[in-house]
């Protein structure tokens, strides 16, 4: 299973039902995008401390997912296939169905945009 930002905030803030969903996973990953924007986040946050302390120690338990040259195929295609289907979708929500649809792994998320991508799974709380 693949987590969105919002995912990995929920659970870095203790969010039960979403730790409930990952601890009946063989697979947790984050893909380098949503780290890139949970760092950034974290950076304004007067609890930037505790939240780095987290990911120092935790960090190690997910898999990062790398943006490769396959991956900017499978993005590519995706945006162009949603805006033909007149549903696009924020960049870097695009970057990161691509990975879940490369690696074939649902997208934790809230986000129901998600829904919109052809053959992607999306798993709520």
């Amino acid at each position: 299973m693949i987590l969105d930002t919002n995912a990995l905030s929920a659970f870095v803030d203790g969010e039960m039902a979403v730790g409930e969903i990952l601890r009946r996973q063989q697979q947790a990953a984050i893909p380098v995008i949503v780290l890139g924007e949970f760092r950034y986040g974290i950076a304004g946050s007067r609890h930037r401390a505790a939240y780095a302390q987290w990911l120092d120690t935790h960090l190690a338990h997910f898999d990062v997912l790398p943006v490769t040259a396959d991956t900017a195929i499978a993005y590519a295609a995706l945006r162009v296939a949603l805006k033909q289907l007149g549903r696009p979708i924020p960049a870097n929500d695009a970057w990161i169905a691509a990975l879940a649809l490369e690696h074939r792994l649902p997208v934790l998320s809230r986000d129901t945009q998600f829904d919109s991508v052809p053959g992607l799974q999306r798993t709520g709380w």
